[in-house]
């Protein structure tokens, strides 16, 4: 009703004008739009270009010479000398096993060594006294035979008996039988004086003593185990004083500080283009600001899965294609800043372009 009434329309206060700005400019947003999608597309095809022959994996890691030391002799562990993470160099000692049987064993190997030198002294003595029975068989056999002669000659003349002629005969073939023993007992003690072409001017029973006693010895070398490279020591705490130990049972664990490389597994479609000797840019989860170099040292001969513990069977309906991985070596370049720990994941980068 006021809107109709002339007086209040003249007392209402009329409203200030609003200052016009100035319109925008309109083919301001076409260029936009279509600039836009350009720079993004130049920027993705710049990016491809420059990065197009790199390959990259993330299932990579760091990986150390391990050498697992067990005991060549059984016995119980009398001393440990090292700890869980020591470091350790080569020839360094490690346990001790009881020596005490091993003592015994060389012991025992040198009176088996005394028996054998005792024995070869008596059968020398045993092949002198056959000579010295062969001389004197032998002149029992000249004896015998001269009377054997002469009781023929007194037969044939009348002049003896028949009897007489018979002892003469029995006598000579006693004589001529013990001259063959004695031959056959100095043959018998020269065989066994006798030495092998394998050990010529040694006597086989000495030397198999011998040898027993170098065995003990050796055992009794190998009572102590001492650390055969240079590394830290890992799974130390299997070695306790008073545990028995098994032959050929790992008992601890070196990690070589010498020659760590990285293991990357690569799918196996970035193999086209990658060759031994291309530089490589390791990079760490453990240290994030660390970055060494590297380069491919060798590609792997077969995938994982072929050298797993149970490879895949793919004859058969339900096969499904899955990319597999390589294993390719990354030799280390550059002395890192940063220990590298066997097992940390690391990331590969690998220029192809490169030679």
């Amino acid at each position: 009703m006021a809107d109709r009434d002339p007086q209040i329309a003249k007392e209402r206060p009329q409203a200030l004008p609003v200052p016009q700005q100035g319109s925008p400019k309109k083919w301001l947003r076409p260029v936009l739009m279509v600039s836009l999608p350009l720079l993004l597309a130049g920027g993705g095809a710049v990016y491809y270009l420059a990065n197009d022959h790199y390959v990259s994996t993330d299932n990579a890691y760091v990986q150390h010479n391990k050498v697992s030391v067990s005991a060549e002799v059984n016995g119980r562990i009398v001393e440990v000398a090292v700890r869980e993470n020591q470091t350790v160099k080569a020839g360094d000692l490690l346990f001790r096993i009881d020596p005490a049987p091993y003592e015994l064993a060389a012991a025992q190997a040198d009176a088996a060594i005394a028996s054998a030198q005792v024995r070869l002294t008596t059968l020398e003595t045993d092949y002198q006294a056959s000579g010295v029975d062969i001389a004197s068989a032998r002149e029992n056999v000249d004896f015998f035979t001269k009377e054997y002669e002469r009781q023929s000659k007194l037969m044939q003349t009348g002049f003896t008996t028949k009897a007489r002629l018979q002892e003469a005969e029995h006598a000579l073939a006693e004589a001529r039988s013990r001259l063959s023993t004695a031959q056959a007992d100095a043959q018998k003690a020269q065989s066994q004086l006798a030495t092998g072409a394998a050990a010529p001017g040694v006597n086989p029973q000495v030397l198999a003593a011998q040898v027993q006693k170098r065995k003990a010895l050796l055992d009794l070398s190998r009572a102590v185990v001492r650390a055969p490279e240079s590394g830290v020591v890992s799974q130390a705490d299997r070695l306790q004083v008073g545990q028995m130990m098994v032959s050929g049972l790992p008992a601890v664990t070196i990690v070589s500080t010498e020659g760590t490389w990285v293991e990357a597994n690569f799918k196996e479609t970035d193999l086209n283009n990658m060759r031994v000797g291309q530089t490589a840019e390791l990079t760490f989860d453990a240290y994030p600001k660390l970055k060494i170099k590297g380069r491919v040292a060798s590609i792997g001969a077969g995938t994982g899965s072929e050298f797993s513990v149970l490879p895949a069977q793919n004859a058969n309906g339900n096969w499904v294609k899955v990319t597999q991985r390589v294993p390719v070596r990354i030799a280390i370049d550059t002395k890192p800043a940063r220990p590298l720990i066997a097992g940390l994941s690391t990331h590969v980068r690998i220029d192809t372009n490169s030679r």
